[in-house]
């Protein structure tokens, strides 16, 4: 049996909300990411594992600024240094779109440095490599034209393209796994999309460009755990089964639309045929989203404020308020007083979404614009109380109207 810590989608350098720290000099938001990464090193160290997996996207694009490509750099040499070996998956946001261009951890493959294995393609790790009695397949992110050449790729549409992609990685899994010692627990590492999982906000990701693991491919019972990237919302895949099919998820919330999301990581007990995990939470900064629908003018600016939450509770927190109201309120909005109400967030947005005016007296829960002109004269004669005859009767004259008018 091993110890192991897997974690993915690092994301450091993700430079969005608020202001610089006065200490580093560097964005809070990336302190507070580089926060999160030391707490799962130093909860490697201390809990002296066999093992460490990262499964891809240390940064935003394969083109990390040298600052934080430095922070990247330093912990996981604190790794090395403690001997603890890691193996570093490359992802999508880690791989440079050009052939045979450096990807974002390219100095660590360059370097060799001790006990740091850059997996930038498919391979089998053996117990030799590791220095632990376990082995790991690792499958990093794989574009097209690192499966398909590039006549082959012209001659087929997009489904028999996502099918040969499918194929061709189905088998050289296969293949890897036939490599491995059938009695030393086996780990399959990925940075992909598997089927069957829950995407979160981050599914702007053209599915199309993604080669898809099949739910049965990676819940192959030879494996004993397997250590996914990509997808930032954690879960496991195989819904409490064995072997775990597990996405540790982002280490710190990306966007809003992971407000609800708890970040962290995975500990787990690898053996042969049973593994025992722990979703580890980190301590991370809160996302606070609001959403509030007015229609009337009367209390405008209080019904706004009744619906936020308390002030205490958004301290150091990063907030959006989303506003829905008609346009012809938007002179009774008072961006100032709710920004008072936020004032010990850590940074506040505040987004409006103003309404088209109804004409209330054809009734509030209704299109005008989809609407015929006949439809909306009907509607009309409804309101100012005109009987079913004299309504027919105004029709037919409308009617004739219209036909003169060739409206």
């Amino acid at each position: 049996m091993i110890k192991l810590i897997h974690f993915a989608d690092a994301h450091i350098d993700m430079v969005t909300h608020g202001r610089h720290d006065t200490e580093t000099g560097m964005p809070i938001r990336v302190v507070d990411f580089l926060q999160s990464l030391d707490a799962i090193i130093d909860r490697a160290i201390a809990e002296a594992a066999d093992l460490v997996i990262f499964a891809g996207d240390a940064y935003r694009n394969q083109r990390p600024h040298p600052r934080f490509q430095q922070q990247w750099q330093q912990r996981i040499v604190r790794l090395s240094q403690a001997g603890i070996p890691i193996i570093l998956l490359i992802g999508n946001h880690d791989t440079s779109p050009a052939a045979r261009r450096a990807h974002a951890m390219q100095e660590f493959a360059t370097l060799n440095v001790p006990g740091v294995f850059v997996a930038d393609r498919p391979r089998l790790y053996t117990t030799a490599d590791i220095g632990a009695p376990v082995q790991v397949l690792a499958i990093p992110w794989l574009m097209r034209n690192m499966l398909l050449r590039r006549e082959e790729m012209l001659a087929l549409d997009e489904n028999d393209l996502r099918d040969e992609m499918e194929t061709r990685i189905s088998s050289q899994i296969e293949r890897l796994i036939a490599q491995a010692d059938p009695d030393i627990p086996l780990i399959l590492t990925a940075h992909a999309t598997v089927g069957g999982a829950t995407w979160g906000s981050e599914r702007q990701v053209l599915l199309g460009r993604d080669f898809v693991l099949s739910g049965s491919v990676v819940a192959d019972k030879r494996f004993d755990y397997v250590a996914l990237g990509h997808i930032h919302q954690h879960q496991d895949v195989n819904k409490g089964k064995q072997p775990p099919v597990v996405y540790a998820g982002s280490i710190e919330r990306v966007d809003f639309g992971e407000a609800k999301e708890q970040k962290g990581f995975v500990l787990a007990q690898v053996a042969k045929g049973q593994t025992d995990w722990q979703f580890v939470k980190l301590n991370t900064r809160p996302f606070v989203d609001v959403s509030v629908t007015l229609t009337e003018a009367d209390n405008f600016m209080q019904t706004i404020i009744d619906q936020l939450p308390a002030p205490e509770k958004v301290v150091g927190a990063i907030c959006r308020v989303q506003l829905r109201y008609p346009r012809q309120l938007d002179e009774l909005l008072d961006e100032g007083q709710i920004g008072q109400h936020f004032k010990e967030a850590f940074s506040l947005q505040i987004n409006r979404q103003r309404g088209r005016e109804k004409r209330t007296r054809l009734g509030d829960d209704l299109d005008v614009e989809a609407l015929t002109p006949s439809e909306l004269l009907g509607r009309y004669w409804q309101t100012v109380g005109l009987t079913p005859e004299q309504s027919a009767a105004m029709h037919a004259l409308a009617r004739e109207t219209f036909k003169e008018l060739n409206f």
